[in-house]
């Protein structure tokens, strides 16, 4: 079943391709208009890894278990916390802030102490009018949160091929004064 695969995948490898199918099965998913429910969660996960205690892979796999975060939105935003990881950069992921007119919204990354959130865009979800309406207001939202004192986007083709102009970019961001 799915634990199984899962334990599998955890075991085997590569770890970029099993975190990001890990945290497709632990988050809800809207498919075909449907809301389903997570596939399997983290106790369970572990449970099936402690049972194969021992075995080949299995140390590495708990690693990257404790790397999955099930509120991940997106295999571009898991990809993007990986490369993050790898850089020993370690924001808030899905940190969720509070507007000055009280609406909710969720960051990507957050990295409270600098002010400096990160966002991550992917075409098929953000590529209509009506989407891209709503995001420019949604960015408006977010950079009134007192919390937030500069905002960086980056596109899924930036995480997927060129990470060290995200990490790069990041970087200088962090390393401005306050």
């Amino acid at each position: 079943g799915v634990r199984r695969t899962l334990t599998d995948l955890l075991r085997a490898g590569p770890r970029d391709d099993a975190v990001v199918a890990v945290e497709s099965a632990l988050g809800c998913r809207t498919v075909n208009g449907i809301r389903r429910p997570p596939l399997t969660d983290v106790a369970a996960l572990t449970a099936s890894l402690k049972a194969k205690a021992g075995s080949p892979g299995t140390a590495r796999a708990s690693t990257w278990l404790r790397l999955c975060d099930p509120h991940a939105g997106s295999p571009a935003e898991t990809i993007a916390r990986l490369r993050l990881h790898d850089a020993g950069l370690h924001p808030e992921s899905q940190a969720e802030l509070i507007t000055p007119a009280g609406r909710r919204v969720r960051l990507d990354f957050f990295f409270r102490a600098k002010g400096l959130a990160v966002e991550i865009e992917g075409y098929a979800y953000h590529g209509t009018r009506d989407s891209h309406r709503r995001d420019v207001a949604r960015y408006n939202q977010i950079l009134q949160c007192p919390e937030v004192r500069s905002l960086l986007r980056f596109t899924a083709e930036d995480v997927f091929h060129r990470p060290a102009y995200m990490i790069q970019e990041i970087r200088t961001a962090l390393a401005k004064k306050l």
